[in-house]
């Protein structure tokens, strides 16, 4: 007779009292109504072959979109996959299909490695949550292309191909760049693609080496010589200076080798996003929201980004289920339910018909060159609704043995 064992998830990682997982519950059912009416209305305004990206800054609420080319046009077709798994609406399907689809125009366009945030976030998600076949040979593309950005000389993926006067890198590679090896990840388990597995080992460790300071803060940039590999420069372009901890390059870097851990098993990525974990822990304000950098001297009248917070906690849900320390399991749940309390919050949750139609407020996009900042951003929106899908898992998953 064959025996099921359901294992609870609490035997191995820490699991949320029961009031805070109502709590997180009802916050979920509330955001993700909120992102049914808002993403309708999304669609409702967008014209043909546009993707949301802000909104204006200058007091008019004007609604700037973007092509496919824009690196952040997976995120909508994302986010819209991660609410009809929530949801089971079908209208949100039928619009996270008609987001989608479109983006395999990139596979043949001219791209950075950015494609991994375009094609994981819409197609990866379309073929996770439906497990149609259709979905692969896009995903599959994909992760050749970003291949080919590989080099064996520097032992990691060029980010940026810019050049000319004002730039003077020759190899840059910055800390977003973790982002996209899920999507070599992905498609090494899906297809047995071995090199890809081997780029994306690479690059992490070469990283992992080269981008991090003694404190386990990192830089966001690191500029290679193409011929030989060395390191040329260290810097953080978009942070406060390049010494700073820039908050979203953190919440990258947690991220990052937080899922190059579960995605390998190795132990070095489980270190190293433990390490970066313990840095964010020690510094992250009393509501888990970060201002845009950790070390500006206008803490606390400076700008919040609510965009590093979803990375983060999206990043220590994960790790709290990964991690073999159980004290350190707690520490990161509790950081991650404050941070979604937080952003949930009147402070950063958007009302109905507000907000360009996007979730989130007060994000910071690149405040060096006055992008983005204080607005809505849809890479936000879809790791805040990712966040939820995984504490949902967290508190409701059980691991299901067959014993004869």
């Amino acid at each position: 007779m064959k025996t099921i064992i359901c294992i609870i998830l609490s035997i191995l990682a820490f699991v949320p009292s029961k009031s805070d997982q109502k709590k997180i519950s009802k916050i979920s059912e509330k955001v993700f109504g909120l992102a049914e009416e808002q993403y309708k209305a999304i669609d409702a305004r967008l014209a043909p072959g546009s993707y949301p990206r802000t909104v204006a800054t200058d007091g008019t609420g004007k609604c700037i979109d973007s092509g496919i080319s824009w690196w952040c046009s997976g995120f909508f077709p994302g986010s819209l996959w991660l609410t009809y798994e929530y949801t089971k609406d079908p209208d949100i399907k039928a619009l996270a299909e008609k987001y989608t689809l479109p983006l395999e125009g990139l596979i043949k366009a001219k791209t950075d490695h950015d494609i991994g945030f375009m094609i994981d976030c819409s197609y990866g998600n379309a073929y996770k949550i439906t497990r149609d076949n259709s979905y692969l040979q896009t995903i599959r593309d994909a992760a050749v292309k970003l291949g080919t950005r590989y080099s064996a000389k520097t032992g990691v993926i060029r980010s940026w191909d810019y050049s000319g006067k004002k730039h003077k890198w020759q190899y840059p590679v910055i800390i977003d760049n973790m982002m996209n090896l899920e999507l070599l990840m992905d498609a090494y388990k899906l297809f047995g693609i071995d090199s890809l597995k081997a780029i994306a080992i690479s690059h992490a460790d070469k990283t992992m080496a080269n981008h991090f300071r003694s404190d386990f803060t990192t830089f966001h940039l690191v500029d290679y010589d193409p011929n030989d590999g060395h390191v040329r420069s260290k810097e953080t372009v978009q942070g406060l200076s390049d010494g700073s901890a820039w908050a979203r390059g953190q919440a990258w870097a947690l991220y990052g080798y937080t899922m190059m851990a579960d995605k390998t098993g190795e132990r070095r990525y489980l270190a190293q996003a433990e390490s970066i974990a313990s840095m964010l822990l020690r510094r992250l304000p009393k509501d888990g929201i970060p201002f845009w950098d950790f070390d500006s001297d206008k803490i606390p009248y400076d700008y919040h980004d609510a965009s590093a917070a979803a990375v983060m906690a999206s990043a220590f849900i994960k790790l709290s289920a990964l991690t073999n320390d159980k004290h350190n399991s707690k520490r990161y749940v509790t950081m991650a339910t404050k941070q979604l309390r937080s952003l949930a919050s009147d402070k950063f949750l958007a009302k109905k018909g507000e907000n360009g139609g996007f979730l989130l407020m007060h994000n910071v996009g690149n405040k060096p060159s006055g992008s983005e900042i204080d607005a809505p951003l849809s890479y936000a929106d879809y790791y805040f609704l990712e966040a939820l899908i995984r504490y949902g898992r967290l508190t409701n998953d059980c691991m299901f043995t067959i014993i004869d």
